[in-house]
Protein backbone atom coordinates (compact mmCIF):
# COMPACT_ATOMS: atom_id res chain seq x y z
CA UNK A 1 0.00 0.00 0.00
CA UNK A 2 1.79 3.04 -1.08
CA UNK A 3 1.72 6.23 1.01
CA UNK A 4 -0.85 8.35 -1.40
CA UNK A 5 -3.57 5.24 -0.84
CA UNK A 6 -2.81 5.47 2.82
CA UNK A 7 -3.62 8.80 2.82
CA UNK A 8 -6.58 9.20 0.72
CA UNK A 9 -8.16 6.70 3.32
CA UNK A 10 -7.24 8.66 6.27
CA UNK A 11 -8.83 11.49 4.51
CA UNK A 12 -11.83 9.37 3.98
CA UNK A 13 -12.10 8.44 7.66
CA UNK A 14 -11.82 12.06 8.26
CA UNK A 15 -14.64 12.56 6.47
CA UNK A 16 -16.87 10.50 8.54
CA UNK A 17 -16.78 7.14 5.85
CA UNK A 18 -16.16 4.06 7.50
CA UNK A 19 -13.13 2.16 5.51
CA UNK A 20 -13.58 -1.49 5.81
CA UNK A 21 -11.30 -4.25 4.45
CA UNK A 22 -13.47 -7.59 2.52
CA UNK A 23 -10.89 -9.91 2.00
CA UNK A 24 -10.91 -13.33 1.28
CA UNK A 25 -7.74 -14.03 3.18
CA UNK A 26 -7.66 -14.27 7.15
CA UNK A 27 -6.42 -13.17 10.14
CA UNK A 28 -2.88 -14.66 9.74
CA UNK A 29 -2.39 -12.62 6.80
CA UNK A 30 -4.81 -9.52 6.80
CA UNK A 31 -4.72 -8.72 10.32
CA UNK A 32 -1.52 -6.40 9.71
CA UNK A 33 -3.67 -4.02 7.87
CA UNK A 34 -5.64 -2.98 11.32
CA UNK A 35 -1.97 -2.31 12.43
CA UNK A 36 -0.29 -0.99 9.21
CA UNK A 37 -3.52 1.72 8.91
CA UNK A 38 -4.19 2.33 12.68
CA UNK A 39 -7.80 1.79 12.02
CA UNK A 40 -10.39 0.42 14.59
CA UNK A 41 -12.90 -0.61 11.50
CA UNK A 42 -14.61 -3.96 11.07
CA UNK A 43 -13.42 -6.42 8.99
CA UNK A 44 -14.58 -8.89 6.48
CA UNK A 45 -12.29 -11.98 6.30
CA UNK A 46 -12.33 -15.26 4.46
CA UNK A 47 -14.91 -14.37 2.29
CA UNK A 48 -17.05 -13.41 4.37
CA UNK A 49 -16.56 -16.65 6.77
CA UNK A 50 -15.26 -14.68 9.68
CA UNK A 51 -16.82 -11.10 10.59
CA UNK A 52 -14.89 -8.87 13.00
CA UNK A 53 -16.02 -5.90 14.64
CA UNK A 54 -12.63 -4.53 15.21
CA UNK A 55 -8.96 -5.98 15.78
CA UNK A 56 -10.01 -7.52 19.01
CA UNK A 57 -13.37 -8.41 18.37
CA UNK A 58 -14.85 -11.51 16.11
CA UNK A 59 -18.05 -11.28 15.46
CA UNK A 60 -18.98 -14.42 13.48
CA UNK A 61 -17.52 -17.61 12.05
CA UNK A 62 -19.11 -19.40 9.72
CA UNK A 63 -17.47 -23.74 9.40
CA UNK A 64 -17.38 -26.06 6.50
CA UNK A 65 -18.13 -29.60 7.96
CA UNK A 66 -15.78 -31.93 8.54
CA UNK A 67 -17.07 -34.65 6.36
CA UNK A 68 -16.81 -31.70 3.61
CA UNK A 69 -13.69 -31.03 4.44
CA UNK A 70 -12.82 -34.34 3.76
CA UNK A 71 -14.40 -34.47 0.28
CA UNK A 72 -12.91 -30.93 -0.86
CA UNK A 73 -9.51 -32.43 0.26
CA UNK A 74 -9.85 -35.97 -1.43
CA UNK A 75 -11.07 -34.09 -4.47
CA UNK A 76 -8.10 -32.03 -4.41
CA UNK A 77 -5.28 -34.99 -3.46
CA UNK A 78 -6.99 -37.11 -6.52
CA UNK A 79 -5.39 -34.86 -9.19
CA UNK A 80 -2.44 -33.78 -6.89
CA UNK A 81 -3.76 -30.44 -6.37
CA UNK A 82 -2.87 -27.89 -4.44
CA UNK A 83 -4.67 -27.07 -2.16
CA UNK A 84 -4.75 -24.69 1.52
CA UNK A 85 -7.21 -24.11 4.98
CA UNK A 86 -8.00 -21.73 7.02
CA UNK A 87 -9.04 -22.58 10.74
CA UNK A 88 -9.44 -20.33 13.28
CA UNK A 89 -6.09 -21.60 14.62
CA UNK A 90 -3.82 -21.99 11.62
CA UNK A 91 -3.50 -21.16 7.50
CA UNK A 92 -2.26 -24.75 6.36
CA UNK A 93 -1.37 -25.62 3.10
CA UNK A 94 -0.83 -28.91 1.70
CA UNK A 95 2.41 -29.65 2.78
CA UNK A 96 2.01 -29.29 5.94
CA UNK A 97 -1.24 -30.88 6.44
CA UNK A 98 -1.81 -34.56 8.27
CA UNK A 99 -4.47 -36.05 9.58
CA UNK A 100 -4.80 -33.91 12.88
CA UNK A 101 -6.43 -31.73 10.54
CA UNK A 102 -9.40 -33.14 10.12
CA UNK A 103 -10.01 -32.88 13.75
CA UNK A 104 -10.15 -28.97 13.19
CA UNK A 105 -13.11 -26.87 12.24
CA UNK A 106 -12.40 -25.16 8.78
CA UNK A 107 -14.02 -21.64 7.25
CA UNK A 108 -12.53 -22.07 4.04
CA UNK A 109 -10.95 -24.50 1.77
CA UNK A 110 -8.83 -23.58 -1.56
CA UNK A 111 -7.79 -25.68 -4.20
CA UNK A 112 -5.28 -24.62 -7.11
CA UNK A 113 -4.14 -26.00 -10.21
CA UNK A 114 -2.33 -24.15 -12.97
CA UNK A 115 -4.41 -26.64 -15.54
CA UNK A 116 -7.92 -24.67 -16.27
CA UNK A 117 -9.29 -27.72 -17.53
CA UNK A 118 -8.65 -29.62 -14.61
CA UNK A 119 -9.53 -26.74 -12.13
CA UNK A 120 -13.30 -26.63 -13.90
CA UNK A 121 -13.18 -30.68 -14.04
CA UNK A 122 -12.36 -29.90 -9.83
CA UNK A 123 -15.10 -26.72 -9.44
CA UNK A 124 -17.76 -29.45 -11.21
CA UNK A 125 -16.82 -31.72 -8.32
CA UNK A 126 -17.30 -29.41 -5.88
CA UNK A 127 -20.26 -27.84 -6.98
CA UNK A 128 -21.51 -31.08 -7.45
CA UNK A 129 -21.53 -31.71 -3.10
CA UNK A 130 -24.59 -29.29 -3.83
CA UNK A 131 -23.88 -27.35 0.04
CA UNK A 132 -20.65 -24.94 -1.25
CA UNK A 133 -20.03 -21.27 -2.56
CA UNK A 134 -17.23 -21.12 -4.53
CA UNK A 135 -15.45 -18.35 -6.31
CA UNK A 136 -12.22 -17.49 -6.88
CA UNK A 137 -9.54 -14.84 -6.07
CA UNK A 138 -7.21 -15.99 -9.24
CA UNK A 139 -7.42 -18.02 -12.58
CA UNK A 140 -5.68 -20.68 -10.98
CA UNK A 141 -7.81 -21.00 -7.84
CA UNK A 142 -11.25 -21.84 -6.43
CA UNK A 143 -12.16 -20.61 -2.56
CA UNK A 144 -14.65 -22.21 -0.68
CA UNK A 145 -17.03 -21.85 1.90
CA UNK A 146 -20.71 -22.76 3.49
CA UNK A 147 -23.12 -21.91 1.14
CA UNK A 148 -24.30 -18.21 0.94
CA UNK A 149 -21.14 -17.18 2.63
CA UNK A 150 -19.55 -14.13 0.40
CA UNK A 151 -17.76 -11.40 0.59
CA UNK A 152 -21.43 -9.49 -0.01
CA UNK A 153 -22.82 -11.10 2.96
CA UNK A 154 -20.00 -10.27 5.09
CA UNK A 155 -20.56 -6.66 3.77
CA UNK A 156 -24.29 -6.20 4.53
CA UNK A 157 -24.06 -7.84 8.00
CA UNK A 158 -21.51 -5.16 9.11
CA UNK A 159 -23.72 -2.61 8.03
CA UNK A 160 -26.32 -3.93 9.20
CA UNK A 161 -24.34 -3.93 12.39
CA UNK A 162 -23.41 -0.07 11.51
CA UNK A 163 -26.78 0.79 10.33
CA UNK A 164 -25.35 1.54 7.10
CA UNK A 165 -27.58 0.61 3.67
CA UNK A 166 -25.99 -0.99 0.73
CA UNK A 167 -27.02 1.59 -1.36
CA UNK A 168 -24.60 3.67 0.64
CA UNK A 169 -21.49 2.00 -0.32
CA UNK A 170 -19.32 2.10 -2.60
CA UNK A 171 -17.42 -1.12 -3.24
CA UNK A 172 -13.93 -2.15 -5.15
CA UNK A 173 -12.56 -5.33 -5.91
CA UNK A 174 -11.26 -7.14 -8.57
CA UNK A 175 -11.95 -10.68 -9.09
CA UNK A 176 -14.38 -13.50 -8.92
CA UNK A 177 -14.90 -13.16 -5.16
CA UNK A 178 -15.78 -9.39 -5.14
CA UNK A 179 -18.55 -10.09 -8.30
CA UNK A 180 -21.61 -10.51 -5.95
CA UNK A 181 -20.57 -7.33 -3.38
CA UNK A 182 -19.68 -5.28 -6.75
CA UNK A 183 -23.64 -5.65 -7.89
CA UNK A 184 -24.66 -5.56 -4.37
CA UNK A 185 -23.16 -2.25 -3.61
CA UNK A 186 -24.66 1.38 -4.27
CA UNK A 187 -21.48 2.33 -6.19
CA UNK A 188 -19.50 -0.83 -7.54
CA UNK A 189 -16.02 0.25 -8.57
CA UNK A 190 -13.96 -1.78 -11.00
CA UNK A 191 -9.97 -1.60 -10.39
CA UNK A 192 -8.43 -0.84 -13.97
CA UNK A 193 -6.80 -4.34 -13.47
CA UNK A 194 -9.56 -6.51 -12.86
CA UNK A 195 -11.54 -9.13 -14.66
CA UNK A 196 -13.69 -8.05 -17.43
CA UNK A 197 -16.38 -9.68 -15.55
CA UNK A 198 -16.03 -7.15 -12.70
CA UNK A 199 -15.45 -3.81 -15.14
CA UNK A 200 -18.93 -5.18 -16.36
CA UNK A 201 -20.64 -5.52 -13.31
CA UNK A 202 -18.96 -2.38 -12.20
CA UNK A 203 -21.05 1.15 -12.02
CA UNK A 204 -17.18 2.69 -12.86
CA UNK A 205 -13.22 1.85 -13.25
CA UNK A 206 -10.64 3.45 -11.47
CA UNK A 207 -7.07 2.48 -12.40
CA UNK A 208 -4.93 -0.16 -11.80
CA UNK A 209 -3.44 -1.79 -8.70
CA UNK A 210 -0.18 -0.18 -9.70
CA UNK A 211 -1.42 3.04 -10.42
CA UNK A 212 -2.83 3.67 -6.82
CA UNK A 213 -6.74 2.87 -7.99
CA UNK A 214 -8.23 2.67 -4.98
CA UNK A 215 -6.85 6.05 -4.18
CA UNK A 216 -7.73 7.59 -7.26
CA UNK A 217 -11.56 6.02 -6.55
CA UNK A 218 -11.10 8.24 -3.05
CA UNK A 219 -10.66 11.12 -5.02
CA UNK A 220 -12.94 10.55 -7.93
CA UNK A 221 -16.45 8.82 -6.89
CA UNK A 222 -15.96 9.73 -2.72
CA UNK A 223 -14.67 13.16 -2.81
CA UNK A 224 -15.12 14.27 -7.01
Amino acid sequence: MTEHTRRKIYEAVDAGVTVIFSTGRGRQTAGQLWDELGLNAPMVLLNGAELWKGPKQVWERHFLSREEVRQLHAIAVRVNAGFWGYSVECLTGDKDWTDAMFDLDWMKFGIRHEDSDVLNELRDQVRALGSLEITASASINMEISRVGITKEYGVRRICEYLGIEMEEVMAIGDHQNDLKLIRAAGFGVAMGNAEEVIKLAADAVTTTNEQDGVATAIERYLFG
